[in-house]
Order: structure tokens, then C-alpha cells, then sequence
């Protein structure tokens, strides 16, 4: 039996977006939206948009990270960090506000290595919260988390704002 070449990895860049960028950005949120509405109820606006009404925020506030992420040179999805207040109320830890890549790029292995990339970008107390009817996310979350901290990382359920989350919570470290 011959063996299949191995597929050369990918090459994934996350890159800060500028504020030049916010409309690239605004569309991928529009996918984003698009496969959340299957687990959370989201009205399309008159315009035919669902919108993200924080957008801009990640410009104006220091505490506010945005990502685009590229694979193979090619844009693939996007990242949102912020610092403060997550599902926990917890004033000093990282969030994951908002995670996508692609259908294309999904099941690969991608994702995975972005969210390791930057959780190493910012040491410190980590929160990932995902909805509780989400079940894939809550699988893609608890794999991640355990593949970077080295341990499963049971999550905790929480209710806030009339949502039920799954909370995942760990450090997070630099490597040299």
C-alpha cells in the first residue's frame, strides 16, 4: 500500500487589524452572526445585517485587541480579545470575545493553533465562555484548552443575561 504525501502545513499569520480594516472585519462578523444565529437568536437589521454594535470599540479602548487571521496567505477569520470583565465578572482576565474561522478552514487542526498563538500573546488569566447549546464550540474549547495547558479544564456552568454558558477558565504563559 503506497502512503499519501503528507500535506505541507500551513502557514498562519494573525495580524493586529487596523482601523482601515474595520469594514474586512465588519464582513467576516456578518458570517460569524450568520452561523451563531443557528444557536442564539439574532435579528438581521433593516439593511439586511446583523451588525456588531462593539465594532468600533476595539479601536478607542486600549484594553481591546483586534485579529484578522490568514492561512496560506489568505484571510481565514478573525480573533477578538479583550481585557475585563467576562462572564465572571473578573475585572484582570483575558477574553475570548469573539472566535471564527472559516467553514474551509475548519477541522484541520487551525484553529486550534491560533487560539494557542494568542493566548501565548497575552500571559495571564484566560476565559472562554461558549454557549450551552453550542456544542461543537464547547468540544473545539475543551480540546483546545487541553492541548495548550497540558490538563482538562472542566468548565462551569453560568447563567448571566438570560444565557446558560459553559465557562472554561486557565493561565495562560509566554515561551521563549
Amino acid at each position: 500500500m503506497t502512503k499519501l504525501p503528507e500535506k505541507p502545513s500551513a502557514h498562519i499569520e494573525i495580524i493586529a487589524a487596523t482601523l482601515e480594516q474595520e469594514t474586512i472585519l465588519a464582513n467576516l462578523l456578518e458570517l460569524y452572526a450568520h452561523d451563531f444565529s443557528e444557536f442564539h437568536h439574532i435579528e438581521l437589521g433593516a439593511d439586511g445585517r446583523f451588525g456588531y454594535k462593539h465594532l468600533p470599540l476595539y479601536w478607542e479602548e486600549p484594553d481591546r485587541h483586534p485579529y484578522l487571521v490568514k492561512i496560506d496567505g489568505k484571510l481565514a477569520g478573525f480573533v477578538l480579545v479583550k481585557r475585563g470583565p467576562g462572564v465572571s465578572g473578573n475585572e484582570n482576565v483575558w477574553d475570548v470575545a469573539e472566535f471564527f474561522i472559516v467553514r474551509g478552514y475548519r477541522r484541520r487542526g487551525l484553529g486550534m493553533k491560533v487560539a494557542h498563538e494568542v493566548w501565548r500573546r497575552y500571559p495571564g488569566r484566560w476565559e472562554v465562555r461558549v454557549m450551552e447549546s453550542n456544542h461543537s464550540a464547547k468540544v473545539f474549547w475543551e480540546r483546545t484548552i487541553t492541548k495548550f495547558i497540558g490538563e482538562m479544564t472542566p468548565s462551569v456552568c453560568v447563567e448571566k443575561n438570560g444565557g446558560r454558558w459553559h465557562l472554561f477558565s486557565f493561565e495562560s504563559w509566554t515561551t521563549v
